[in-house]
């Protein structure tokens, strides 16, 4: 029996390539991204002469080096499993829906595409991606967003030395908080216009670019808003909406440095103290199901 690749925990560029629907052989080398999302398989999309030089070296101005192959582009395979064409076009609408309102500055733009998948004799809807790679660092909610925290990322981000991001260091932090102000903005005209929000909770989902710009690069997980008492999950056991409108709190906090208003429909309804302590039961809950499973799938025979 094939296995499903949805149902794998990562996939190689062997699997890829076996894939009905990428040509073999390919024109691109295919590497697994090291971030794997629950709901995504992420694959760098390579030129084949970018990994010779980053394997064989090239010699510039008589020394050699290795630069490391930059993605053309990041492929995702969607895990998500539809029952009819209808509910995929549903989910290829939500990922415009949010593309509308973010795109170009604060989204990793992708080029969505559903395909006929041959599993075992059958044929089943698959969702993919072909995204932007964007450059840039991790910008976690949860981190202290102060103007040295934020000056620690410019440096990763452009291998400065520390002598030069301090330098440019205030200039840029002034800059990435003002072009915060207009991320926290649009996220806030989605939730109140269209009544979603994208997952802005998971690890690794927003980046910091060189340019100052908050890129959401996870389009995996949008989720419906409304404003009654209720703490929604998802498919996974996951409170995603409350937590992605906590980060989104925490980065108005951090990145504007000033309270929140507290007249704010969208923090008076989702911080609400009683709801906050459910959330976070639930979330506990989440954490231990899936130590679980990882630890299931570790034992299970190969």
């Amino acid at each position: 029996m094939q296995e499903d690749v949805r149902d794998r925990a990562y996939l190689n560029e062997e699997d890829v390539l076996r894939l009905n629907f990428i040509r073999d052989p390919s024109a691109y080398i295919y590497r697994r991204h090291y971030r794997q999302g629950l709901r995504s398989h992420i694959l760098e999309v390579l030129a084949d002469e970018d990994v010779e030089n980053e394997k064989n070296g090239v010699i510039i101005d008589g020394a050699k080096w290795y630069p490391r192959a930059e993605p053309l582009k990041m492929l995702r395979i969607f895990r998500m499993r539809f029952q009819n064409l209808q509910e995929a076009k549903e989910e290829v609408e939500r990922v415009k829906m949010i593309e509308s309102y973010l795109a170009p500055e604060n989204l990793a733009k992708s080029d969505e595409f559903l395909v006929d998948y041959e599993l075992n004799g059958k044929r089943e809807i698959l969702l993919c991606g072909l995204q932007e790679y964007v450059k840039g660092a991790i910008l976690d909610p949860w981190d202290q967003l102060d103007d040295s925290h934020l000056v620690s990322i410019l440096r990763r981000i452009s291998f400065e030395t520390f002598e030069d991001a301090e330098e440019i260091g205030d200039e840029w932090t002034i800059e990435v908080r003002a072009k915060a102000r207009e991320f926290i903005t649009k996220i806030k005209k989605i939730i109140l216009e269209a009544n979603h929000v994208p997952d802005l909770a998971g690890i690794g989902n927003l980046l910091l670019t060189r340019e100052g710009d908050i890129k959401l690069v996870d389009i995996n997980n949008i989720s419906h808003v409304s404003f009654d008492s209720e703490v929604r999950i998802d498919d996974r056991g996951y409170p995603v909406c409350d937590k992605s409108i906590e980060s989104l709190s925490l980065l108005e906090q951090g990145l504007l440095k000033k309270p929140l208003p507290e007249d704010d429909v969208i923090y008076k309804t989702y911080l609400e103290p009683g709801r906050m302590e459910e959330v976070k039961a639930i979330e506990k809950q989440f954490l231990l199901a899936m130590e679980q499973e990882t630890a299931d799938a570790e034992i299970s025979p190969s």
